[in-house]
């Protein structure tokens, strides 16, 4: 049996930023975005076995994270992130073979990527956060809008969050993984996010990410991303509870999946590597 192929180190200029990349293999483009609080490390044990099933697999740290530059901008709109996929896209020479997997805010930046060129990505996959036609479910359930209080937290524009999400070693960062997936030994990704996130700069603009969001919208659904769409959540996803996503599929393209992961939380693609990883490639690859 060959070896598995081996993850490469990098950065690449796209548009208005140099990224840090992690890349793997040759062929078809596969992006894979990160989210909060996290890393391109988060793909560590997918890159490998994406390269082996055919794919140039690159996976960025997104904007603002080390070693990511700031933007001039100081844009972290969703907006912005899914330019910076179609950017890496056409810089990476890619072609409409290229698929896109996004999990948390690379899943946000996915389905917006995907509805800005339905031409340059051939399927989707996204983990851990729904379509957003399901926000206004979601906003309207009690127990979902506890679990969502980090996300007014980070909102406040007082220097509050930055205070308490630096706090005892970004202790606050722990503690999310450990609601949001638990269980799971978080403690090798926790210690990437905080090198990445050290500065107080880098942390500021992770925050800046819900700072660009309006939670409440327009209260009109997106049309789906084009795409045939593989959505998979974790039974036991701590931020986002499972029985709420089934709607999902309303708001996916025909031909897309809805897969719920037992035994998982809101880091599939880390707790159950396995599983999650076979799935990913059976999608794309068909």
């Amino acid at each position: 049996m060959a070896a598995p192929a081996q993850i490469r180190t990098g950065t690449i200029r796209a548009g208005e930023l140099t990224f840090g990349i992690l890349e793997a293999g040759r062929g078809p483009l596969a992006l894979c975005l990160h989210g909060f609080p996290d890393t391109a490390y988060t793909w560590q044990q997918l890159l490998p076995e994406l390269a082996d099933a055919g794919f140039h697999a690159v996976a960025p740290f997104m904007r603002g994270y080390a070693p990511t530059g700031l933007p001039a901008s100081a844009d972290y709109s969703v907006g912005a992130l899914a330019t910076d996929a179609l950017q890496l896209h056409e810089v990476l020479g890619a072609d409409r073979d290229a698929v896109l997997i996004g999990h948390d805010w690379g899943a946000e930046a996915s389905y917006r990527a995907a509805r800005l060129a339905p031409g340059g990505w051939r399927r989707l996959v996204t983990l851990a956060i729904p379509p957003a036609g399901l926000d206004d479910a979601l906003l309207a359930d009690y127990d979902q809008l506890k679990r969502f209080f980090y996300l007014f937290l980070l909102q406040d524009d007082t220097g509050l969050a930055e205070r308490v999400a630096s706090r005892d070693d970004m202790s606050f960062l722990g503690r999310l993984w450990r609601d949001w997936s638990p269980g799971f030994d978080a403690s090798p990704y926790l210690a990437r996010v905080k090198q990445s996130l050290r500065e107080p700069a880098n942390l500021r603009a992770a925050i800046a990410y819900y700072r660009a969001t309006d939670l409440i919208g327009t209260g009109s659904a997106p049309d789906p991303a084009p795409q045939p769409t593989l959505y998979l959540h974790g039974g036991r996803d701590g931020c986002i509870g499972a029985d709420l996503i089934r709607g999902a599929r309303e708001f996916l393209a025909p031909g897309s999946r809805l897969d719920i992961v037992e035994d998982a939380g809101h880091f599939p693609h880390l707790e159950r590597p396995d599983t999650v990883n076979a799935r990913i490639i059976g999608w794309i690859t068909s």
